[in-house]
């Protein structure tokens, strides 16, 4: 064991004292009305900023009262579903979507040329980057890579501290340009030397988008389906924003209102997504339900499948958790509207895979966890799938490496991120610092100290 791992006795002593003298009576959450995690206690966040940027809606106000409805998401206040519908065959669509987080408008056929080309420009490492940063010390968490690429690319920028709006939007499309190459050759770079398989490291096509680009890089002979392609697009378009108000878009507004540049700004948010309770979280899927495969036989049998769930809900299956990952979310209610466009091109893809009976097992799940939740738990707003219930199932599909699974996300959301960025440096002014009540006792100093 590493020095650099080991964990020793006195360590894990004083580890003890640490939780004894940290950890904080939960009643006093309640008396003084703290909202931890900036929300209340019906699950209603704290309203902390305001956004152009993107627009969640879970409930609507009915005779005065707020009443749950199906979810709705909008960007630049366009409804996403209708953005998605409009895409629907351009392999292009996460660039348009880019072009509208961080601009406010849907660009013409000359504004989309110029951003296109400025994207295909910037995709381009600096020379021996691969060589010098990526394949040194490769790590077996891709967002772990992915950051410390990201705080690297730095020292390469001799502006790197300009936080003007011009210089902050040239690195964050930069960036946009970027986190596709810098996740994939992390990824096989771990896999040379950790796994020893062969090393495939190719340059980006300039004419092609970041979906189709993502599969060429990644697959030892570059090609794809022109399914895959469009799907793997819509998985970037419903991941690129959700509100300012997600844990790492909140972390963006709050280490740009330091004044720091955008390196270390993308950095903590990259550390923020990495969490399985935000990024993570279609991994906990996708994993459960290769649990699931293992312990039901027949995965048409409501009763059989009924009965593994119950014992995910009473800690006796899968991790022991207490949770059915992928349903349920921190605002949706009745429905999250990117999980609902991304089962319609879920069956699709599954046909072209030969896994419609996956397809079948998930829809089955979807909808007896519903049931079950709704009769185990106390939902104050109702429950239904997330977004994180079919993108895991949709890259593997894809062939996409679950080490993959978050940085594709972190590729959709540093668009999300820069936009929200820019949005802050523009309008902020405020360094981000909420009130924390100290409840420690004032106290003497001991006779024998």
């Amino acid at each position: 064991m590493s020095i650099y791992s080991e964990i020793k006795p006195e360590v894990r002593a004083l580890a003890d004292l640490c939780v004894k003298n940290t950890k904080i009576d939960p009643e006093l959450y309640v008396k003084y009305d703290v909202k931890r995690g900036l929300r209340d206690l019906n699950g209603k966040g704290v309203l902390a900023g305001l956004t152009n940027i993107s627009d969640i809606i879970s409930s609507k106000t009915v005779d005065g009262k707020s009443v749950p409805c199906e979810g709705e998401l909008y960007y630049r206040g366009y409804d996403v579903e209708e953005l998605v519908r409009r895409q629907a065959g351009d392999h292009f669509g996460f660039e348009r979507i880019a072009y509208l987080l961080l601009f406010g408008d849907l660009p013409d056929q000359e504004q989309f040329r110029t951003f296109c080309e400025l994207l295909s420009f910037y995709r381009t490492l600096p020379t021996s980057f691969v060589r010098d940063i990526i394949m040194k010390a490769p790590s077996s968490d891709m967002m772990n890579t992915l950051a410390r690429s990201v705080l690297t690319l730095y020292s390469y920028d001799e502006d790197a501290e300009d936080i003007s709006v011009p210089n902050v939007l040239r690195q964050s499309m930069q960036l946009i340009a970027l986190f596709p190459l810098l996740s994939v050759y992390g990824y096989q770079a771990y896999r040379h030397y950790h796994d020893g398989q062969s090393l495939f490291i190719h340059q980006p096509d300039p004419k092609l988008s970041t979906a189709e680009n993502i599969l060429r890089i990644l697959r030892p002979d570059c090609s794809y389906t022109e399914l895959e392609a469009r799907v793997l697009d819509i998985a970037l378009i419903l991941h690129a924003d959700h509100g300012g108000g997600n844990n790492s878009t909140f972390t963006t507004h709050v280490v740009t209102s330091s004044g720091t540049d955008t390196y270390s700004a993308m950095a903590a948010a990259l550390g923020s997504l990495k969490g399985p309770k935000h990024g993570g979280a279609n991994i906990k899927v996708v994993k459960m339900f290769e649990d699931i495969k293992a312990h039901v036989k027949d995965w048409n049998d409501d009763e059989e499948l009924t009965a593994y769930l119950r014992k995910l809900l009473h800690k006796e299956a899968f991790d022991k958790a207490g949770l059915i990952y992928g349903m349920g979310h921190a605002v949706y209610s009745l429905s999250d509207p990117r999980a609902k466009i991304m089962a319609r091109f879920v069956e699709g893809l599954s046909k072209e895979k030969g896994r419609s009976d996956e397809y079948q097992l998930y829809s089955n799940v979807e909808r007896l966890a519903v049931q079950l939740i709704a009769e185990e738990r106390k939902i104050y707003k109702g429950v239904a799938a997330n977004v994180d219930f079919y993108s895991g199932f949709i890259y593997s599909m894809l062939d996409l490496p679950m080490e993959l699974y978050t940085p594709i996300f972190a590729i959709a959301r540093i668009a999300g991120w820069s936009a929200h960025r820019i949005e802050e440096l523009v309008g902020g002014g405020k360094i981000i610092r909420p009130a924390y009540m100290a409840v420690q006792p004032h106290r003497e100093f001991p006779k024998d100290v």
